[in-house]
């Protein structure tokens, strides 16, 4: 069923809402072999410096909060303090969906859309991040997302149970784009029924709203090893 209160409203042309991005960069960084992904030089800056810079020069987002970890709480201020849209670096919490809520409660009351992104994805570029805010503006949920290229299987107890049609899935990537209000109750819905959240996406879907995909990019990749790290030096070199 679409619960959605935006349905029907694809092809007006809306005001943009007053959009505040939460950048999540609290995890561990356990497969990433001792390196600190946050930290993680990519052309001699931090990673979290480029995903960072990134919002702050895109137009549709109007304020941003980094969440991080206790031990890099002073650092990561340090490294924001010349981003004026950088209204707060605060603290996560156990895991990704506490971080989230975390940093949605340090966003101002001005906010309506709320995106969602990963720190350690520091390729994002100034298109995807507009063209999802702009579609989760009409429809109060957004995603950017890449075909598949793989066949997927899946598998249990070492066997095939099913095989997808790889024409109907899509790598979700962030930043990921809500109604404010949606996004908060969702969470706050899948934490009270101790709900297994794989991505904020999931969050909203589980209570029968709609997300919107649109073009993500193939050089958007989320950096969880080292081998993540080789390949996004690459793309930057490429990109330059």
């Amino acid at each position: 069923m679409d619960i959605s209160p935006f349905t029907g409203l694809g092809r007006r042309a809306l005001k943009l809402k007053y959009c505040g991005a939460v950048i999540v960069a609290a995890g561990s960084a356990s497969r990433m072999g001792g390196i600190d992904k946050v930290m993680a030089p990519l052309q001699g800056e931090p990673m979290i410096v480029r995903t960072v810079r990134a919002f702050q020069n895109c137009a549709a987002i109007r304020e941003i909060v980094v969440v991080t970890r206790q031990d890099l709480l002073v650092t990561i201020m340090g490294l924001c303090k010349d981003y004026d849209k950088v209204k707060a670096v605060v603290v996560g919490g156990r895991d990704r969906p506490e971080s989230v809520r975390l940093g949605l409660n340090a966003l101002s009351d001005k906010v309506k859309l709320a995106a969602i992104q990963d720190g350690a994805r520091p390729l994002i570029t100034d298109a995807v991040i507009d063209r999802t805010v702009r579609a989760a503006n009409t429809y109060g949920a957004a995603a950017p997302g890449i075909p598949v290229k793989d066949t997927i299987k899946t598998v249990k107890g070492g066997l095939v149970t099913d095989t997808p049609d790889r024409s109907a899935l899509q790598a979700i990537q962030t930043p990921q784009v809500f109604d404010y209000d949606l996004l908060r109750g969702a969470l706050k819905k899948a934490w009270q029924e101790n709900a297994p959240i794989t991505d904020d996406c999931s969050a909203v879907e589980r209570i029968g709203f709609k997300v919107k995909i649109v073009e993500g990019d193939e050089r958007n990749i989320k950096i969880t090893t080292p081998l993540d790290l080789k390949i996004a030096q690459l793309f930057l070199e490429e990109m330059q």
